[in-house]
């Protein structure tokens, strides 16, 4: 019995660790990447609040220093960052079972299908990562799964998505 408790709750840990958001990147296999020294933050489709667009603008500027780039007012490449939530229904269906008796299914029993739908807004982050010289696109990372509707959620949330969709920066690095 205790062998079973264990493998349950080393199940349960594992699962809580994993990363609630989707992320994912691609990249133009043309650059350069070890040639961006600099860079500069755009903000033009940054449809947030004030206290989400500092918590994205922070992470950003913190991710990217420690990849080794630096601010610069002439920049090797132009970051731009979007945001956009969309509502989300989830429907959730289950069947408890129940027990049949004589009658082929017919007879005697109990068990109830019960559905519940939920309705919320899910947040993405685009971060685009282009080319000074060239204004052409080189890397965008995308990462959804924001809990926009639950204040507190997004102040955790935020720097992690941030976090975790550059992780994949620059490409075929990873980083700890």
């Amino acid at each position: 019995m205790k062998k079973y408790i264990f493998i349950l709750l080393a199940a349960t840990l594992g699962l809580s660790s994993c990363s609630p958001f989707k992320v994912r990147s691609d990249y133009a296999e043309t650059a350069n990447f070890s040639s961006y020294k600099t860079y500069k933050i755009r903000i033009d489709d940054l449809k947030l609040n004030d206290i989400d667009k500092d918590r994205v603008l922070n992470e950003l500027s913190k991710q990217l220093q420690t990849r080794g780039l630096q601010s610069g007012e002439s920049p090797d490449l132009i970051v731009n960052v979007k945001a956009n939530h969309k509502k989300v229904t989830d429907i959730t269906t289950s069947n408890p079972g129940g027990m049949w008796g004589w009658g082929g299914g017919f007879g005697w029993g109990i068990g109830m299908n019960r559905t519940w739908s939920s309705n919320y807004n899910e947040g993405a982050i685009i971060i685009d990562l282009i080319d000074s010289k060239t204004n052409k696109l080189v890397w965008q990372g995308i990462g959804s799964g924001i809990s926009v509707d639950r204040p507190q959620a997004k102040q955790k949330q935020i720097p992690q998505i941030v976090a975790e969709i550059m992780a994949n920066y620059p490409p075929g690095m990873k980083k700890k």
